[in-house]
């Protein structure tokens, strides 16, 4: 049985999905950009961004009592990636033990004039 899952400390969808839905021990993450969750605002640049989108998904996975440890795959969205050794400088900050999987892909464009979207899977461990 899936649930939706939805954090009040991450930016509110802005279409018909959920910001996450967790299924059979896994928690699938939709992307997130980094949007600031208390004024709506984009974040300025692509560090920030990167940042930004991060910090949103660990709010996500927080409601479901997990951290990004427990991911084991993202999807890095680049509008440019000519920016990409600085967005992976700030991505490996969050993940300083063992990085998930990991895509990284160059996109037309994304929401609001965003310059990075991460999206991720997480295990639930077992107990």
């Amino acid at each position: 049985m899936k649930r939706a899952v939805f954090s009040e400390k991450a930016p509110k969808p802005i279409g018909p999905y959920s910001q996450a839905v967790e299924v059979g021990g896994y928690v699938f993450c939709s992307g997130q950009t980094g949007l600031d969750p208390k004024t709506g605002e984009l974040l300025e640049g692509v560090v920030a961004q990167t940042n930004g989108a991060l910090t949103n998904l660990k709010e996500v996975l927080a409601k479901v009592g997990l951290t990004l440890e427990d991911v084991v795959k993202t999807t890095v969205f680049m509008t440019d990636l000519t920016e990409f050794s600085k967005m992976n400088e700030e991505y490996a900050k969050h993940f300083p033990r063992v990085p998930p999987a990991r895509s990284t892909v160059q996109v037309a464009g994304l929401p609001r004039g965003s310059r990075v979207e991460i999206d991720a899977i997480a295990v639930k461990r077992s107990s």
